[in-house]
């Protein structure tokens, strides 16, 4: 596959809109985390106890892993119905067919795994508290797969929603994260 070589003018034009897609993201995720804090905990009550909250988390965790899951079945099943493709990665780059299939696992695996170690140290470290940020988080992952696979073959500008809709919630939770963990130092 050639590369595309962007032009100056093309760049900055794709940089704006990438800015603009994360932009309504964090507008997104700040509107939809305050909503969550503020109503679910009306609505249903959140474990404190370690093993509830672990019980929580696990089941929380079954739907990112499910992203991975469609990321690999997209990946297998355009391989294998490609001449190109079905001897496997190890004998040249993915043809175009699967490419966009290839980078959405790839990203999706990498995603995935900053999601799971934020959220069980945001799990453990707050419980009952990180409910319905745990809970806003796994929609938002969901969401922020769609966004981007539909979005990737447009380019970045189209893709930035759907990744930064996956992406911030990793960002917030490590704030969190550390936060705790300071504050717990410092008593």
């Amino acid at each position: 596959m050639t590369p595309y070589q962007l032009t100056e003018d093309e760049l900055r034009q794709e940089q704006r809109k990438v800015r603009r897609g994360s932009g309504a993201a964090a507008a997104v995720c700040a509107v939809v985390y305050g909503l969550a804090y503020l109503f679910m905990p009306r609505m249903l009550h959140f474990p404190d106890d370690l093993d509830s909250a672990l019980t929580f988390w696990a089941g929380a965790i079954l739907f990112i892993v499910f992203w991975v899951m469609v990321g690999i079945g997209l990946v297998s099943r355009a391989r294998r119905l490609s001449a190109r493709d079905i001897r496997g990665s190890a004998y040249g780059p993915p043809s175009p067919r699967i490419a966009v299939y290839a980078a959405f696992l790839q990203n999706t695996l990498e995603q995935a795994t900053v999601t799971i170690i934020l959220l069980s140290a945001v799990v453990l470290l707050l419980r009952g508290q990180a409910m319905p940020f745990v809970v806003a988080s796994v929609v938002f992952f969901a969401v922020g797969r769609v966004a981007f696979l539909r979005g990737y073959p447009g380019g970045a500008g189209t893709r930035a929603f759907g990744m930064a809709l996956t992406a911030l919630p990793s960002v917030v939770a490590f704030v969190v994260a550390a936060g705790a963990v300071i504050a717990h130092v410092l008593r």
